[in-house]
């Protein structure tokens, strides 16, 4: 069961948090939720986080941000690393711990940051330095050997890779190739961003998001939505991958974001038990991989289809679907797919998913006006989703996002009633 969920603000990077570690993010996330639920932490059996670009200081973020967050000493934590569906892993791997009577009560997370990325030196710097000491004995001149060999460009530090370690590829070329191979347009993805946009502006207005923020230093603002955004501003902004004829651009792709998020889960008889009224059940779900070269962020057409396949489900039956937003182009190009009868045919066995209803997809905007801080983005879709639910009285949601490697998920939550 889903009991409840929220996140700190999201925030563009190098903004709000950027004298704080990611350890912190997830820090007041989990504290966050501590608070709001009123949970005695000894009840908590577990916890599990996600997190993408790893500081090596706090590698198990699970568990140092648990005992930076005041829970008890005792409880085993460990970190997931799954590109940007890491916190969706933690959920379905919670889900799964309480399903095989390994615990009743877990604490799930996913924290980013952009604001303080581990910056490493050169290899052949790194190579002299974990010789230095060795080196330092043999006096000046064995320090001066260090030196040895060394060239101007081997002083530059090396930021975290932004490409895919197979392919090579930056996931906005992939995403470009995809939206061409699907006939999305560049106006296509602008009016999808825009309108991303004004659904999560339009949903703070309306106090929609304030159950689910957690305020840190006294503010709830997410900065990186643009409540103006229009087509004649972004329809002038160039290309940002595949120049100079590309159509994705700095406006219809996510940004680079900070922030932390945190779900509670049980067992249904735990939170019967402790009093909880828990927002839904986790029905079913599925991790797929696809070919990383040609189809890198193709997976939630794939993992949809297999998804709704296995529990009998149709598109028509889902009245919510929270659809994580990487690139307006990454979106409408696998919506594109699911609707298209020749993809079904020659690619999902003849299963053809269906066109997806704008009315019910990511209503208060997504990934692309909220924020992408990779980590955490899972656990703020279930999150949506579970209170979509029960404000719109649905029985399912679908959730589904791609990540890097050819990754993707997708999950169906069934709305919790009361009835045991």
């Amino acid at each position: 069961m889903v009991v409840d969920g929220g996140r700190i603000p999201f925030t563009m990077g190098g903004t709000v948090y950027k004298d704080y570690l990611a350890v912190d993010l997830q820090r007041f996330a989990l504290k966050g939720l501590i608070d709001k639920t009123a949970i005695d932490p000894a009840a908590i059996d577990y916890i599990l986080c996600g997190t993408v670009i790893q500081e090596t200081r706090t590698s198990n973020i699970a568990r140092e941000a648990g005992l930076g967050a005041g829970l008890p000493l005792g409880i085993p934590a460990h970190t997931i690393t799954m590109a940007c569906i890491s916190s969706n892993q933690c959920l379905t791997t919670a889900a799964e711990k309480i399903i095989s009577g390994q615990a009743n009560v877990v604490m799930v997370g996913g924290t980013e940051t952009f604001s303080d990325v581990p910056i490493r030196h050169s290899r052949p710097v790194r190579q002299r330095l974990l010789g230095a000491n060795k080196a330092m004995k043999k006096g000046p001149m064995g320090a001066l050997g260090l030196l040895k060999g060394l060239k101007l460009k081997d002083l530059a530090p090396e930021a975290p890779a932004i490409a895919n370690y197979t392919t090579g590829e930056v996931m906005g070329h992939s995403s470009d190739r995809l939206a061409a191979r699907f006939g999305v347009s560049r106006s296509d993805q602008d009016e999808y961003a825009v309108q991303s946009h004004h659904r999560a502006a339009k949903a703070h207005e309306q106090g929609l998001y304030e159950d689910e923020i957690f305020p840190v230093d006294g503010s709830a603002l997410e900065n990186g939505i643009k409540g103006d955004s229009n087509l004649e501003k972004i329809s002038k902004l160039k290309p940002a991958f595949v120049k100079p004829h590309g159509t994705h651009t700095a406006a219809n792709s996510s940004y680079l974001t900070d922030g932390a998020s945190s779900c509670l889960v049980m067992a249904e008889e735990t939170a019967i038990a402790m009093g909880y009224t828990p927002k839904a059940y986790i029905h079913d779900w599925t991790y797929v991989a696809s070919d990383p070269f040609e189809e890198l962020l193709l997976g939630p057409t794939y993992a949809t289809a297999q998804l709704l396949g296995r529990s009998g489900l149709r598109l028509e039956d889902i009245g919510v679907v929270e659809f994580h937003e990487a690139f307006a182009g990454q979106v409408l190009a696998n919506m594109n797919a699911m609707a298209s009868e020749s993809f079904a045919k020659d690619s999902l066995g003849g299963q053809l998913v269906g066109r997806m209803d704008m009315g019910r997809t990511n209503t208060l905007g997504g990934s692309l006006s909220i924020g992408h801080p990779f980590g955490a983005t899972g656990c703020r879709l279930v999150t949506t989703a579970a209170n979509r639910l029960q404000r719109e009285d649905q029985q399912y949601a679908l959730i589904t996002a791609c990540a890097d490697g050819g990754l993707a998920t997708a999950c169906i939550l069934e709305k919790w009633t009361g009835k045991v």
